[in-house]
């Protein structure tokens, strides 16, 4: 079985009267992408404050392990193994971009020598090696927000905590900052990320989790959340009126579009329910000109599961 980078039972964080995280269960194996989703003030940044150290759970709280690590007993071993990109910049634009990497290696407790190896490293891995001697303050915001992994990253943690990591940014600073995040799990880090962009978690996280309320409203991989929402289906087009009937006698339960010679079957995607419908066409002899699965996207299941309002989205397709 996969070790778990990340295990809590029971998370539980209140605020006075406010139930911020009302027992909240986690397991994030090591070297995935974990995904927490939900709404503002859902609980997502608290869980990230409590899961590095920052806040204390509440007493009632089960077991919660990081890196191997009883958060209770050992939070300095926990806090050694964890790195922790925040929502807002840790960057000081007072300094250059070198600087704030040795200030790191310093606070580090690396040896000079070493703190300016791995300083150096690190800014030629994040392509900010000609900005390195310029005040943070003239950076970007994606070259900010690289500086600012960069710096998470001089400890060489095992499990990085990114909050809202690409809020603000641009479409093309934001694949970069997914490329870059792809290539720390490549290299065995854990990185456990909160985000509001439903596309990115859809791109990059193996396993998701929505929060709604303090707890989990659901969970699982992108493709498995998308089933429990309603109104998938395939769409398979005829060109010849014959074999849409043939079609549409065979599969039963369809509904039909005589004039576009187009069957529309509800399902869930799966690979099994495709199979299910291509063998009974086959038992009859007859082959679709085209097929699409229409699933619901991430949207579909943020808004249905979070209880959120808004305008109907459109299903992603897969034609095949």
């Amino acid at each position: 079985m996969t070790d778990l980078a990340i295990a809590a039972n029971g998370l539980r964080k209140s605020y006075g009267d406010k139930a911020v995280l009302d027992g909240v269960d986690l397991a994030v194996a090591e070297g995935t992408i974990f995904a927490l989703l939900g709404p503002n003030g859902a609980g997502k940044t608290t869980a990230v404050k409590i899961l590095s150290t920052l806040v204390s759970p509440d007493p009632a709280s089960g077991e919660i392990r990081v890196g191997g690590h009883d958060l209770a007993a050992d939070p300095q071993a926990v806090r050694a193994a964890i790195g922790v990109t925040g929502q807002f910049s840790a960057v000081d634009g007072l300094i250059t971009g070198e600087e704030n990497m040795l200030l790191m290696a310093d606070l580090h407790h690396l040896p000079r020598k070493e703190g300016r190896r791995v300083a150096a490293g690190l800014l030629e891995r994040f392509d900010l090696v000609e900005a390195a001697k310029k005040p943070a303050s003239t950076y970007s915001g994606g070259m900010k927000r690289r500086l600012d992994i960069a710096m998470t990253l001089v400890g060489d943690p095992r499990i990085i905590f990114l909050d809202e990591p690409t809020t603000g940014l641009d479409p093309r600073s934001r694949h970069t900052m997914w490329q870059i995040i792809r290539e720390l799990v490549t290299g065995g880090v854990t990185v456990f990320l909160t985000t509001q962009y439903l596309e990115e978690a859809d791109q990059l996280a193996h396993r998701i989790a929505v929060l709604d309320g303090g707890r989990i409203a659901a969970e699982g991989t992108a493709e498995e959340l998308k089933r429990l929402i309603p109104g998938g289906h395939v769409r398979l087009r005829f060109s010849d009126p014959a074999a849409y009937r043939s079609a549409a006698s065979a599969l039963g339960e369809v509904t039909g579009d005589d004039e576009a010679l187009a069957l529309r079957i509800p399902s869930d995607g799966s690979q099994r329910e495709l199979r299910s419908v291509l063998d009974r066409l086959d038992r009859v002899g007859v082959e679709a000109d085209e097929l699409t699965v229409h699933t619901p996207d991430l949207d579909d299941v943020f808004f249905a599961l979070t209880g959120g309002a808004g305008l109907p989205h459109q299903s992603k397709e897969s034609v095949r």
